[in-house]
């Protein structure tokens, strides 16, 4: 199974008069790098959230944003009684030194920090099991997402090797032909350079066996199936990161379709070829969104 590093999640629910929505936005990262949009009453529980995304998605840049719209309009917010009876007192025995009307007490009062508060400072276990729920459930939808791209773009990478297989095929079935001409090549060229000398014919089948050997493609053909049955193999297991790993298989599939291609001295075969190293390409650039 292979999962994608894109996804999104989300989940939503209504308690006490407050409705609940999560959501969660997933790009390609090389690390987990998690940023957090919540309302301030959830901060005290801030590491207590990203610990959780850090057990349960598999590395990648993430936003999680969660908002809450309460029904309870302006019973969600009070004045801090005991803070504004200090702040007046303070300022009403500094009255008789300052001219301080009373209106202008109450108004620079309501303007310190904290005098008004939100009923939400604290949230009650009840409701941050709640929102501990609707996490969950963003993440495997999250998962489930990351999952089903992953799929899609396994089924591609698979395509593309067989590809390459299909190529490799073609390319054992022009080989022959490759040997006949570069003999032909060869005889040619002695013919026309030495054209009415004797030409010592066992010397030369010594030399064109010799010449032929060093452009022998059989070692990379065979290494080029078995990388590419390799692939097929590693994208098939259970696990979720393969990514480092099918890099590493990639890399080899490049080099043996480099020398195939430097080796051939052979038109039909060159084009083959670069055939191959387009569908490489196209799995390169898939293996940068997956994990």
């Amino acid at each position: 199974m292979l999962m994608s590093m894109t996804g999104f999640g989300n989940s939503k629910g209504h308690l006490q008069g407050k409705e609940i929505i999560i959501e969660i936005r997933c790009v390609n990262s090389k690390v987990n790098d998690f940023r957090l949009k919540i309302p301030n009453s959830y901060r005290q529980h801030e590491l207590e959230l990203r610990k959780i995304l850090n057990d349960r998605v598999i590395r990648g840049k993430m936003d999680l944003s969660i908002s809450v719209d309460s029904k309870g309009g302006d019973e969600e917010f009070a004045i801090n009684k005991n803070l504004f009876l200090n702040f007046y007192n303070q300022i009403k025995a500094l009255s008789g030194e300052i001219d301080l009307s009373h209106s202008d007490i109450l108004n620079a009062i309501m303007k310190f920090p904290n005098v008004i508060m939100s009923q939400d400072t604290l949230i009650s276990k009840e409701e941050y099991q709640f929102v501990l729920d609707l996490l969950y459930e963003a993440i495997e939808k999250l998962n489930d997402f990351r999952s089903i791209e992953g799929t899609i773009i396994a089924n591609d990478m698979v395509f593309r090797i067989k590809s390459i297989l299909d190529q490799l095929e073609a390319v054992e079935k022009e080989d022959p032909k490759r040997f006949v001409l570069l003999k032909e090549k060869l005889l040619k060229s002695l013919r026309n350079n030495f054209e009415g000398e004797n030409i010592d014919m066992n010397r030369f089948e010594q030399e064109l066996l010799y010449y032929i050997e060093r452009l022998d493609i059989t070692e990379e053909k065979v290494r080029l199936r078995q990388h590419c049955d390799y692939f097929l193999e590693e994208i098939n297991k259970e696990s979720t990161q393969k990514s480092r790993k099918l890099n590493f298989i990639t890399q080899e599939i490049g080099r043996e379709i480099n020398t195939l291609g430097s080796k051939a001295q052979f038109s039909p075969i060159q084009k083959l070829v670069v055939n191959m190293k387009d569908e490489l390409e196209k799995i390169k650039e898939q293996m940068a969104n997956v994990l």
